[in-house]
């Protein structure tokens, strides 16, 4: 796990006093909330409904058990006693006071970490796959990746003020679990002819205006990483549109000018580049590297016989098992999903309790290391199949072993509504009806693996366009009406969903969704053909006319 050096102390401590004198002189009035928004986002502070809400960066997910616990106390000390990971792999806080922020950020940096960049036209958090070093399928880390990123973007001075926010991620795994394709940029490293080389995405994203990004190349040696995103973002920085909020992002940029001439643009503003002043010198990814090695893991059997036999004897553990528990690279040991989608819950919400229970239990059990999934999901990387069963009860006791992990109550939903001033609807309460709709858990093992995801408003932040069912929520003359799309997917196959027609009311669309499941379950080849499969094999008509066959007169 990265540690900070002096550099990154000494920037983090210097903002704090920066922004402790901005935030004094609005609290003594002396400048206007106009005045202090562009400052206040440069801290990742907002401000929504009912208050201010501070998001905190978690680079590529990746936390350790006091930094996890040191986000507990915060929520306990200066919110309402929860946070609220988003798909970001950020937890945001929704409810804290303007005098208690440089106190939460002075906690937050004693722990190694920031809300710096959390907002604003500028690079945000690096997102990466939340398997990283525990996945079978991956070629390297992408941590590494992720970490030069954010070093070479932190306070760049080229590109702190960017047309509009900017999004990368990062994967190296063969399948795609950090959604690559719908990033403003996306970072496929794969392994060819025994080289490591990027696939370069250029262009994707969701919102009001959803692309899924075109491959701009796919042979970019990682030594050149840094110069080829300095060009990309110097062609973005220099074309992009700062006329229209609505057209600013370089997904507009890249459709205007095509894939291929976007790309010839950047190849010539690297062809000119100062490659060597840029690029990283190899001692020093080596340095950034060495802060990634593996864990100790200890030389064992993959097939333990106290984990078959506990999963033989009890049919519940048995039952989380089979959706929570996931493949390991190293012999002996398995990745757990942390589910914090408790049937009638709030997806991503975790209580001070609950946090400070997983940095415990990651402490004991998986090298005092967590990750958060941009599934707003909690994950233990590396945990020893001999003691699955008993963090299975731990969990158990703290509300954490809903075994749903990628099936249909497994829900991403943002804020919405009920915090979120740009939200036109409300999330939480559609994906709790969905979640207390199937409920029964037998009923969601026989449906398989199911992805619902629900915004708010066409920002997308519940990534609705690439859900296998995405939920829309949308205002018309006052009332709440949700348009579901149908088809989508974030994976390495990345597809935007279709929208199936007229928005539905707020009650209709637990049984509406029931409609399509009941239809995909008639028409499925057998129990092993999963939803997204079927879908792609009989195409949208039949899942339509479930869905509008009974509450025509509810659309509107």
């Amino acid at each position: 796990m990265y540690r900070y050096d002096e550099f990154d102390a000494e920037i983090v401590r210097e903002r704090i006093e920066e922004f402790r004198a901005q935030v004094e002189r609005r609290l003594k009035g002396e400048i206007t909330e106009d005045q202090f928004k562009p400052l206040r986002l440069m801290n990742g502070l907002y401000l929504q409904l009912h208050a201010y809400m501070l998001r905190v960066a978690i680079p590529y997910g990746t936390l350790s058990s006091r930094q996890l616990a040191r986000l507990a106390r915060i929520a306990r000390d200066f919110d309402k006693g929860y946070g609220h990971f988003t798909t970001r792999q950020n937890i945001q806080y929704n409810w804290v006071r303007l005098v208690d922020v440089v106190p939460i950020l002075e906690a937050l940096a004693e722990v190694e970490m920031h809300a710096i960049q959390t907002s604003g036209n500028c690079i945000r958090n690096v997102t990466a796959d939340h398997f990283a070093a525990a996945a079978a399928d991956e070629v390297d880390d992408p941590r590494v990746w992720s970490e030069i990123i954010r070093q070479w973007s932190t306070f760049h001075p080229e590109f702190s003020f960017l047309p509009r926010k900017f999004k990368i991620a990062v994967t190296a795994a063969e399948t795609d679990r950090a959604a690559v394709q719908v990033h403003d940029i996306g970072l496929h490293l794969k392994k060819r002819d025994g080289k490591l080389a990027f696939t370069v995405y250029v262009g994707g994203g969701q919102g009001r205006t959803p692309f899924v990004a075109p491959a701009i190349r796919d042979d970019l040696a990682p030594e050149d990483l840094l110069s080829y995103l300095e060009a990309i973002l110097r062609v973005y920085n220099r074309a992009g549109r700062r006329d229209n909020l609505y057209k600013s992002r370089i997904k507009i940029l890249v459709s205007a000018l095509g894939a291929e001439e976007f790309a010839r643009q950047v190849e010539e503003e690297w062809r000119l580049s100062d490659r060597a002043r840029i690029d990283l010198p190899a001692d020093e990814e080596q340095r950034i590297r060495d802060y990634f090695a593996p864990p100790c893991f200890r030389t064992l059997k993959d097939a333990d016989a106290g984990f078959e036999a506990a999963r033989a004897r009890d049919a519940a553990f048995a039952r989380w098992v089979s959706t929570n528990v996931h493949s390991h690279r190293t012999p002996g040991y398995a990745s757990v999903t942390i589910s914090l989608k408790p049937v009638g819950g709030i997806p991503g919400d975790a209580t001070a309790a609950q946090m400070e229970a997983v940095a415990a239990l990651g402490k004991r059990y998986s090298f005092d290391e967590i990750r958060v999934s941009h599934e707003q999901n909690l994950i233990l990387p590396h945990v020893e199949k001999a003691d699955l069963h008993d963090l299975w009860q731990a969990l158990k006791e703290n509300g954490l072993a809903t075994p749903n992990a990628g099936l249909i109550s497994d829900i991403i939903a943002c804020p919405g509504l009920d915090y979120c001033d740009l939200a036109n609807a409300r999330s939480i309460p559609i994906a709790q009806g969905i979640s207390n709709r199937f409920a029964d858990l037998e009923q969601q093992a026989q449906i398989g693996e199911l992805k619902i995801k629900i915004s708010g408003c066409i920002n997308a932040c519940g990534h609705h366009h690439v859900g296998h069912i995405g939920i829309l929520g949308v205002d018309k003359h006052g009332e709440e009406f949700y348009q579901i799309l149908l088809g989508g997917r974030g994976d390495e196959r990345a597809k935007l969903g279709k929208i199936t027609g007229k928005g539905l009311p707020a009650e209709a669309i637990p049984d509406a969704i029931a409609r399509i499941v009941a239809r995909y379950i008639a028409l499925r080849t057998d129990e092993s053909e999963r939803f997204i499969d079927a879908y792609e094999r009989l195409g949208p008509k039949p899942f339509e006319e479930a869905l509008y066959a009974e509450i025509k007169e509810l659309a509107a």
